[in-house]
């Protein structure tokens, strides 16, 4: 495993890459939540999460947030791909649109993100959750992050 220390050294890209190699850990929503980043190349970072009962709201459907969680993960980690080391982002701004519900039944959803402007101060991406299973697009999402240097 990386040291906190190495990892702080790595730009975004080798930093998400450490991460799918299991030399940093996923991060530990992902365990509670039941997804993770399966890949992540210059622009483009992708994570896939599993549906079930546990994640449902009042009306019998998976949350809306859960979507919400992992189109955030792969917006924000798509911009990370693109950002030297040194360099973080948090989200400032997720647009986001809910097109059809998901159940247990629905199987794995995948998340990918891809970068479209890589500023001083701001970036922005777009992703789209697609079922594994079935093909259907779920929902899709823009944000706008702010980036600062690392603390």
């Amino acid at each position: 495993m990386t040291d906190s220390n190495d990892a702080a050294q790595l730009d975004g890209l080798a930093f998400l890459r450490a991460i799918i190699d299991g030399r940093i850990p996923q991060p530990p929503m992902s365990k509670t939540l039941g997804f993770r980043l399966v890949s992540a190349e210059p622009g483009t970072a992708v994570f896939e999460g599993e549906t079930g009962e546990y994640l449902y709201n009042p009306m019998g459907t998976v949350h809306g947030g859960y979507f919400a969680t992992l189109l955030d993960s792969a917006l924000g980690c798509a911009v990370l791909t693109r950002l030297p080391a040194g360099v973080g982002y948090t989200t400032a701004q997720l647009n986001l649109n809910l097109l059809r519900p998901a159940t247990a039944a629905t199987g794995k959803l995948r998340a990918t993100g891809t970068a479209l402007h890589i500023g001083r101060t701001l970036a922005t991406s777009e992703a789209r959750l697609v079922g594994i299973e079935d093909g259907k697009l779920y929902a899709h999402a823009t944000t706008t992050c702010a980036v600062y240097p690392a603390c």
